[in-house]
């Protein structure tokens, strides 16, 4: 009975905790709905609504595309088949195991490791991890090319919708500045004086400070991830060096400017600014940087790069939203 009761309040934890998740994602809607009500139907400043409009279309459906994008998984092949399951979990050395997995990855295109120079298993999905993969402890899944687990869209980012993520926080840049440029000049009315209606004193005085508040910190998180983009780093690999079998290397996945780039937004440049995927790759292996210097000798001209720490560590949820990854 008291088994029972554990299991029921386990579950019931779990389900208060899937409600909570998505109070982030209700505060945002209900702030862009506010600002939309009161840009559009308080203030009706018509001249500028055809382009308020535009960007608002854009915010949302990247918003929209972040939220319900799965993540995607590894395929099935980089899972334990149930002999070789059976075979690791009742093996009780760590050398064996250590050595069956490696004779697994031996048929899989997996390049990096663990710090200790082990080949990256989870032991929580059965798998052995694809390179930039990370089972993510808030999904409970393992996310390929993990960036992060971001509270305000209560999602994982990763291949599928890292992309979406990027124009999402583009249009939310270009909203919030479009917002606070044009309601300026009703703010310097309302500081006069020249403002007969309360309701409108209200709405431009707070639309002005939301405006300018989210603009500031998600330019910041926006360059941030442009920095990332232009180095093609996750988040994760950002803070902890990604390991290969020849060592760590920072920079193991730069592929040089423009080919990051299209990494992330893919060839056609007509794709970029719209919320269609188009990133190049299924996600389970990617070009790196060691493949190009034959190609390009003056990618080999780098300093080397400080060691990493153990790839085995979990990664606590950050309020900026930079990172939630538990790595097994």
């Amino acid at each position: 009975m008291r088994r029972g009761w554990k299991m029921a309040l386990s579950g019931g934890l779990r389900c208060c905790r899937r409600v909570l998740s998505w109070v982030p994602v209700l505060v945002i809607v209900l702030v862009v709905l506010w600002s939309y009500y009161a840009y559009v139907f308080e203030l009706c400043l018509v001249i500028y609504l055809i382009f308020y409009h535009a960007i608002f279309v854009f915010f949302t459906w990247t918003y929209w595309k972040s939220i319900f994008t799965l993540p995607q998984q590894p395929n099935q092949k980089f899972h334990l088949s149930c002999t070789d399951k059976e075979r690791y979990e009742n093996e009780e050395r760590p050398e064996v195991q250590k050595q069956m997995l490696v004779d697994m990855a031996k048929k899989l295109p997996v390049y990096t490791r663990t710090g200790s120079g082990a080949v990256r298993f989870c032991d929580r999905c059965h798998l052995i991890k694809p390179d930039r993969c990370h089972h993510c402890s808030v999904c409970a899944v393992c996310v390929l090319k993990m960036d992060h687990h971001c509270p305000w869209v209560n999602n994982c980012i990763g291949f599928s919708n890292y992309k979406f993520f990027l124009q999402f926080l583009a249009y939310s840049v270009l909203y919030c500045l479009y917002i606070a440029t044009t309601v300026f000049s009703y703010f310097i009315k309302y500081w006069r004086g020249e403002l007969p209606s309360v309701r409108s004193k209200f709405h431009v005085l707070f639309l002005l400070f939301v405006a300018c508040m989210f603009f500031v910190s998600l330019v910041i998180l926006f360059g941030y991830h442009c920095w990332l983009v232009s180095r093609n780093k996750t988040t994760l690999e950002a803070f902890c060096t990604p390991v290969f079998t020849s060592g760590p290397e920072k920079n193991g996945f730069n592929l040089g400017f423009i080919k990051n780039i299209q990494q992330v937004f893919g060839d056609n440049k007509k794709f970029w600014l719209i919320p269609i995927g188009s990133s190049p790759g299924d996600g389970h292996s990617f070009p790196m940087r060691s493949m190009n210097e034959s190609q390009n000798p003056l990618l080999a001209n780098e300093e080397p790069w400080e060691d990493n720490e153990d790839d085995n560590r979990d990664y606590p949820e950050d309020s900026s939203s930079l990172a939630v990854e538990t790595e097994t």
